[in-house]
């Protein structure tokens, strides 16, 4: 029989109950970690060579070159085409409101100028080249795709190089397809951490990127951690979770099955809610075991519900507001009259589904907001992956003559309170303009 954790906030331990299930730590496995280190080194030094050798070994596919592993664009286009009318009207459509969202997050470029002529600004630029990880064999995600791909198209990136495994050569048709909707560059057929290394040092064969981005195992999130400041990377991702804020009146199937939503993905997910009303979080208690038998993955959910899950019963939604931005959840639906009223109270959260109708399955496919959001409680300082993520930011200073007298002094006066001057000489050469 499934036994959830359910806490009250009136209790005097509830605090440091609450801490101990929120509690995850991403244990870094001692052998797993030997093995990336490897892995990276060998690719660095050896390049396609050992890409192909670890493909041989992890994936099964024994071919002779790099060229082998890398799908032509007509391969992507056939994939497209193949997927049954549903399926491929149901993608584009995804991916059309994925992209009408994210053209809203584009920067652009500013300057103002001051009295006396100098002028100042941000110039902004796309990053060159982007490598895209995308989960292969057992886990395929073409939603992964859209969302990591698409952004980094609208920001401008010229370049979006995927890597995808696959075990034994087996494609999955939806990713590929995805991939040419997204506007992916170039897809090669290798995973784990030699893709990551290959995308991060470059090979004779693949170009070296300047971000990777996308979600992987234990053996790609080491590789990612590892590689980054030769490139940058988009996070380091905990397990997924879903908190929900209700007050009791909406159908209690929907609300188990939302919790079903996330801890389904594995069973380290985290399903919590958040109600002032017990007869409620009974009733959806008594919907979970309802509903449970009928689920394909019931047993990864009752893993995740009986380890992790949480049902709290709060004085208020007052009080629900408070905890939630203790939490700072993944994914945070409030399931409540008048939800924008409540959502101007939330400071931490990586998405917000507001109202009953609002479950966070549509989030994760076609609403059109980004669904790589933060984990573990790095919804306190982090934000949602966006088109941000693949642009730069330039300062732009240009000062005038004038200027140059004003701020010359300035800069002089304060350099030489630090001890630097040849910082200060510099700026004192221009204060006459000779």
């Amino acid at each position: 029989m499934l036994t959830i954790q359910r806490l009250n906030t009136q209790s005097k331990t509830f605090q440091s109950d609450l801490d101990r299930l929120l509690a995850f730590e991403g244990e870094q496995d001692a052998a797993i970690e030997r093995t990336v280190e490897d892995i990276l080194r060998h690719v660095r030094r050896a390049g396609d060579a050992a890409v192909l050798e670890y493909t041989k070994r992890f994936d099964r596919l024994d071919v002779a070159t790099m060229q082998q592993l890398e799908l032509p664009q007509a391969r992507l286009q056939a994939a497209l085409h193949g997927l049954p009318t549903e399926q491929r009207v149901a993608l584009e459509a995804a991916a059309e409101r994925v992209r009408s969202y994210h053209e809203r997050q584009l920067m652009h470029t500013w300057t103002y100028h001051e009295a006396d002529g100098t002028m100042l600004g941000q110039q902004v630029t796309a990053l060159d080249r982007v490598g895209l990880y995308v989960p292969g064999g057992k886990a395929a995600y073409p939603s992964s795709v859209l969302m990591n791909a698409i952004p980094a198209k609208v920001a401008g990136v010229a370049e979006l190089i995927m890597v995808v495994p696959t075990p034994d050569g087996v494609l999955n048709e939806l990713v590929l397809a995805a991939a040419a909707v997204a506007g992916v560059n170039r897809v090669f057929t290798i995973g784990g951490a030699q893709a990551v290394a290959a995308l991060a040092y470059g090979t004779e064969t693949i170009p070296q990127v300047d971000k990777i981005v996308g979600p992987g195992n234990a053996y790609v999130a080491s590789a990612k951690r590892r590689v980054f400041g030769t490139v940058g990377i988009d996070m380091v991702a905990g397990p997924s979770e879903i908190l929900v804020i209700c007050d009791g009146k909406t159908n209690p199937d929907w609300i188990a099955m939302d919790l079903f939503s996330q801890a389904e993905h594995d069973e380290l997910a985290q399903s919590i809610l958040l109600c002032p009303d017990a007869a409620y979080i009974d009733a959806v208690t008594a919907s979970i075991h309802k509903l449970l038998p009928d689920m394909p993955r019931r047993d990864v959910i009752a893993a995740s519900l009986g380890d992790r899950g949480i049902l709290i019963q709060v004085a208020d939604l007052d009080e629900a507001i408070r905890i939630s931005n203790h939490i700072a959840p993944e994914h945070l639906e409030l399931s409540v009259d008048n939800p924008e009223v409540w959502s101007a109270k939330i400071k931490h959260a990586g998405a917000i589904f507001m109202g009953r109708n609002t479950c966070e399955a549509v989030g994760d496919y076609c609403a059109g907001p980004n669904h790589v959001l933060p984990t573990s409680r790095t919804a306190r300082f982090s934000s949602p992956l966006g088109v941000y993520d693949f642009q730069k930011r330039s300062s732009l200073i240009q000062v005038s003559a004038d200027g140059a007298h004003t701020l010359g002094k300035i800069a002089a006066t304060l350099a030489y309170g630090e001890g630097l001057q040849a910082h200060a000489r510099s700026a004192e050469y221009r204060l006459n303009g000779d």
